[in-house]
């Protein structure tokens, strides 16, 4: 935020969020959940869920988020915005409440691909320069359908398909290219315990090994005690684990220029719904991170624009190579103006 400020940005407060930005739907126990910004029935997205309303309903240009497994993209993709991760470490983490010192982004949310782009080279401490969108024609676009387009709501999977439609006529090269091995691998990696729940464990153990009685969420206290039981060499190879995956998925995109999918497989379902039905609760909450944690797990860099052709809010994910970021924002950028005809 010191960089912000001193680039002349008018900070107007601080959003509301889910407790310890550890939750997906946006929802919050004790400060309230923000409205949706198409329609405040409907759920925010999370864990950055005030932010994604404030750019969607436009009381702010440019929000700030934090993104561990998509919790900037969520809500740009509920709140019809644009929500940039960057490859993590590429922004200083310096000041932000920590939940997992291996996949924590700090990333944009905004109404375009180059106010996003401004926000996050002064937050990376580079000198903000004009975006210049590039050239679609022969990009490779690789699809990882199979595991990431399953239960995919039909409005989302179509305009998916409008868009990859509209991008390749514009020249680029969309083809097939299957990641589930490596989803499959990951998920076997991470089955004792998810690394942001075991590294959150660790932010919280104190408070959380006490087992004293606090008012914190029980869908963030449940899954950090649980894996606050992990033990430590479980954890490392984890991270071991993690590490190799990472650079199995870099060789695998080798064959691509980047990645392109749903955001999140729907739309934004009722906050009341949510409320009352906790099985159907963590089944969203499971679907709305499936997609973009993948970014984070494999150490990548991504971003969600809005899809055109659906009622509400829905978002396009372009995912890039570890480290690509900016490369990444040029190709959002003329992906944007393309669906913006």
């Amino acid at each position: 935020m010191q960089r912000l400020r001193q680039a002349g940005a008018v900070i107007l407060g601080k959003t509301n969020m889910t407790e310890f930005a550890f939750t997906a739907i946006g929802d919050n126990l004790h400060y309230g959940t923000p409205g949706n910004a198409a329609d405040a029935s409907l759920v925010p997205g999370g864990s950055s869920s005030g932010a994604g309303v404030a750019v969607g309903e436009g009381t702010s240009d440019i929000s700030i988020g934090s993104d561990t497994g998509g919790s900037v993209r969520i809500p740009a993709s509920l709140n019809g915005v644009v929500g940039f991760k960057p490859t993590a470490r590429r922004v200083p983490l310096t000041g932000a409440f920590p939940l997992s010192m291996t996949l924590d982004s700090i990333g944009p949310l905004a109404r375009s691909v180059a106010d996003c782009a401004i926000a996050d080279a002064i937050m990376a401490g580079e000198e903000p320069v004009a975006l210049q969108p590039v050239s679609l024609a022969g990009l490779r676009v690789g699809i990882p359908r199979g595991i990431l387009f399953g239960e995919t709501q039909a409005d989302v999977a179509e305009a998916f398909e409008a868009c990859i439609d509209r991008i390749g006529r514009a020249g680029a090269r969309p083809a097939d290219l299957s990641i589930d091995d490596l989803i499959a691998e990951m998920r076997a990696a991470t089955r004792r315990g998810t690394i942001a729940s075991m590294e959150g464990a660790e932010v919280h153990a104190d408070w959380l090994a006490s087992g004293a009685s606090v008012p914190v969420d029980p869908h963030v206290t449940g899954p950090l005690t649980r894996a606050l039981a992990v033990p430590a060499s479980a954890y490392i190879r984890t991270i071991r684990r993690r590490c190799e995956l990472a650079a199995a998925m870099a060789e695998r995109l080798e064959a691509v220029d980047l990645l392109a999918l749903p955001t999140v497989p729907m739309v934004a379902p009722s906050i009341a719904a949510m409320a009352g039905d906790e099985a159907l609760r963590d089944k969203t909450e499971g679907l709305l991170l499936r997609n973009t944690q993948v970014a984070n797990q494999f150490d990548l860099c991504a971003i969600s624009l809005p899809m055109p052709g659906t009622k509400l809010p829905a978002g396009l994910m372009l995912v890039g190579k570890h480290g690509d970021d900016r490369r990444l924002l040029r190709i959002a950028a003329a992906v944007e103006a393309l669906l913006g005809r």
